[in-house]
């Protein structure tokens, strides 16, 4: 497979004693008064220290003066070709779910179904509702579209997001909604590695690379074994002895470890502190915002168990732009192009119950009354968990409910008046106190490039301690830790790189806090009550709090009300009925 993929067209400035592909200035731009040359010229998008270099033989027909000016072209960044996918087991299994929908029978009589939340449950819910020949009609508080994946343009026109959004090749369900909306293209698929900061080494990286000829495991394998800046032969050794028994045990080994934290059980198999400290405190963060102290056991393991059995499973993608115009546009008109509704600034107030403590209503925040065949919520848990009803409060599906509590996260990004030399075109660990995960945002992103200024998108996590601070207060604790991993190039005082501007977004409840014991409290997607339903990541599916998580519970969910189609018919005509006797 080729290793190279998308060129990105930027417009650069290029020192004259720079390469580039033909040395005729007449044909790349003119010379400026400063000796730089003025062009537009096609770059890869990447950064220097990734390490490639892409040199383009002449042909032999080329002349001899073409063959003299020929020099090798520096690699900036590369988008790497979407991997094979199609042919996975989970891919195809979401595949079959999703072309359910779009086979089975057309409703005699179709849904109207009510959504609140249009983040990616609330989106996936509609979509396939609406591919199933049904109408829903999708509720969002905001005025803007996405959820936890929602993003906002400033008066600059720079986007700034709720979150830093990664698309995995274990992603089936969400791989399988790109290429159903047909946005494929979307998706910049970065080299095939997970990028490690070194705080005891600060400016440098570890990496694991995972060998494309080899197939899983065996590439995740080779990817540990051959980094030795992080882990010791003999803390290697003990942590593939501890995680046999997971190998070993499966699918209901893994989901017995709910019970104990990632911290104890990897005392309990072992495993030394250190590699705890060195990998799994990043892992962690990454995963649910929290340390290993606190994270359950089972989120680690399912993460492994995909990222390790699945040949292209850990390989990462950007999204090209902003999500709500780039992925969550598409999907709202694909839903509107099947009959269904989306409506912004439509807050719900209440939930208006009938006699029968079934849903009457949703009441918004404007007075305003929308009625249905069937509900769903796909907000976070924690706002559901708000507008309960009090005759569902003691219904043990939705008391289970109290444990499930959204973690606070905050989203930093920065822009800084120079191009930062010491960063990579993917996600990095940055294995920090404060910060979990972080990309250079400008290199990375096509919508978001900028060849002359670096933007930085920081996930700073753990944040309990830290939502209700200041702005400011959180900015210069960011600038400390940065100064860490640019220390040539950032320091605390800006006395090097100084910020041109930045935007804080605090989310006081994000996803689920996966702590042990919570596996048992996550509610199906059908409730006891009958036409009310629920999605997001948090409601039961095998993908826990992520982006894939709330796009295969938006699907489940959707099944579900399928499923239920002749119960949901039967309830309004006794209804219609009833109204028109009173």
């Amino acid at each position: 497979m080729p290793q190279i993929g998308l060129v990105s067209a930027v417009n650069l400035r290029v020192q004259c004693n720079s390469t580039y592909l033909w040395s005729s200035r007449s044909i790349l731009g003119t010379e400026s008064k400063d000796g730089c040359l003025q062009r537009n010229s096609l770059c890869f998008s990447g950064s220097d220290s990734m390490g490639h270099k892409l040199k383009i033989r002449s042909p032999h027909a080329m002349n001899r003066r073409l063959a003299k000016d020929f020099r090798p072209l520096k690699v900036v960044c590369i988008d790497y070709p979407r991997p094979e996918l199609d042919n996975t087991v989970n891919y195809l299994e979401a595949a079959y779910l999703s072309s359910s929908f779009r086979a089975s029978p057309r409703p005699t009589k179709p849904l109207e179904i009510v959504i609140a939340g249009a983040g990616l449950g609330g989106l996936s819910t509609a979509k396939y509702l609406a591919d199933a020949g049904h109408k829903p009609i999708l509720l969002e508080a905001r005025d803007v579209l996405g959820g936890k994946v929602a993003a906002w343009k400033d008066d600059d026109g720079d986007w700034y997001e709720t979150g830093l959004h990664i698309f995995f090749g274990a992603y089936p369900n969400i791989q399988n909604l790109f290429g159903e909306l047909g946005i494929n293209d979307r998706l910049q698929w970065k080299e095939h590695s997970m990028i490690f900061a070194m705080p005891s080494k600060p400016g440098e990286f570890s990496r694991f690379d995972f060998p494309e000829a080899l197939p899983a495991p065996l590439n995740g394998i080779l990817a540990i074994l051959k980094n030795n800046e992080m882990l010791t032969w003999p803390e290697k050794v003990k942590f593939a002895i501890g995680l046999l028994p997971a190998m070993l045990g499966g699918q209901s080994y893994v989901e017995a470890q709910d019970g104990i934290s990632v911290k104890d059980w990897m005392r309990k198999q072992g495993v030394p502190d250190r590699v705890t400290d060195e990998v799994f405190i990043a892992m962690s963060k990454a995963l649910n915002f929290i340390n290993p102290d606190e994270l359950s056991m089972q989120c680690i393991l399912i993460a492994l168990n995909r990222f390790l059995q699945e040949k292209h499973g850990s390989k990462m993608a950007f999204l090209d732009g902003n999500p709500p115009e780039r992925l969550c546009m598409p999907i709202v008109e694909h839903i509107e192009s099947k009959g269904g509704e989306v409506r912004l600034n439509s807050r719900i107030k209440k939930i208006e119950l009938n006699e029968d403590g079934s849903v009457k209503c949703f009441i918004l925040n404007n007075g305003s009354t929308i009625e249905g065949d069937a509900f769903v919520f796909a907000t976070p848990v924690d706002i559901l968990k708000l507008l309960l009803p009090e005759d569902w409060k003691e219904i043990p599906y939705f008391q289970k409910l109290e444990k499930l509590v959204g973690v606070p996260v905050i989203n930093v990004h920065i822009w800084f008046d120079r191009k930062l030399k010491n960063t990579y075109d993917h996600l990095l660990f940055s294995r920090s106190s404060l910060l979990s995960v972080y990309a250079d945002m400008s290199v990375t992103c096509k919508e978001y490039y900028n060849p002359n200024q670096s933007m930085l998108e920081l996930v700073f996590a753990p944040a309990e301690e830290w939502i209700s601070r200041s702005d400011s207060e959180i900015i210069d604790a960011t600038m400390k830790e940065l100064a860490t991993l640019f220390p040539d190039e950032i320091s605390a005082d800006q006395s090097k790189a100084k910020i041109l501007k930045y935007h804080v977004v605090k989310t006081p409840r994000s996803v689920y806090k996966t702590v042990p014991g919570c596996e048992p409290c996550r509610p199906l997607q059908r409730s006891p009550i009958k036409g009310f339903y629920l999605a997001g990541d948090y409601t039961k599916q095998k993908y826990l709090a992520s982006m894939e998580g709330a796009v295969l519970s938006g699907k489940l969910c959707a099944q579900a009300i399928v499923q239920d189609y002749e119960l949901l018919v039967g309830r309004s005509q006794r209804k219609l009925a009833e109204s028109s006797v009173v």
